[in-house]
């Protein structure tokens, strides 16, 4: 057994940061709201840019983002969106900001519809990607193909994240991701 290869050939230098969370967070399933939240946040923000810049920015978007509580970023003001604007700690793109805001509204309407953001997206297990992205792309901002894809493979609701020869495809699978269910 090894690691997946875009871990195993990291250089040295960057392979502490991606190992933790390939190994504790990467495909496993997340049953929080705000952390299936977070995942959406930062997935939205890495668009155009590296996952280690997400990485070695998470903490500041927590921060700035009140830990992703759903119920506090759904009521950010104008004051808000420039404070995040202005903030160096994360990625200051209006449009991603937004996408952030409007979409943790969407959130709260769909945990009033169906209980939770988890089971809105249980509802609609199992799609093929073409399907989930189609179904992101009409209820959510700033959501196109790679963003819904590494968003539902990084919590568990798409396979692919590990290969089967990763030491940490086992760990994955013990967690009974959504894919494996079907």
């Amino acid at each position: 057994m090894s690691y997946c290869a875009a871990i195993e050939y990291m250089p040295e230098e960057r392979k502490a940061l991606h190992k933790a969370y390939h190994d504790t967070l990467y495909g496993f399933p997340i049953h929080d709201d705000n952390e299936l939240f977070c995942r959406l946040v930062l997935e939205i923000n890495q668009a155009g840019l590296s996952w280690e810049t997400i990485l070695k920015k998470e903490a500041t978007f927590r921060k700035a983002y009140h830990n992703f509580n759903i119920e506090k970023v759904a009521a950010y003001t104008e004051a808000d969106r420039e404070r995040l604007m202005a903030d160096p700690g994360i990625i200051r793109n209006r449009l991603k900001i937004n996408a952030a805001i409007e979409n943790a509204k969407t959130i709260l309407a769909l945990q009033k519809e169906h209980g939770s953001f988890e089971k809105w997206i249980a509802a609609h297990h199992p799609k093929t990607k073409e399907e989930w992205v189609k179904l992101f792309k009409k209820t959510f901002r700033f959501t196109g193909g790679e963003i819904v894809n590494e968003f539902l493979m990084s919590t568990g609701h798409l396979p692919g994240a590990h290969t089967p020869d990763c030491i940490i495809y086992k760990e994955v699978m013990q967690k009974e991701p959504m894919w494996a269910r079907q």
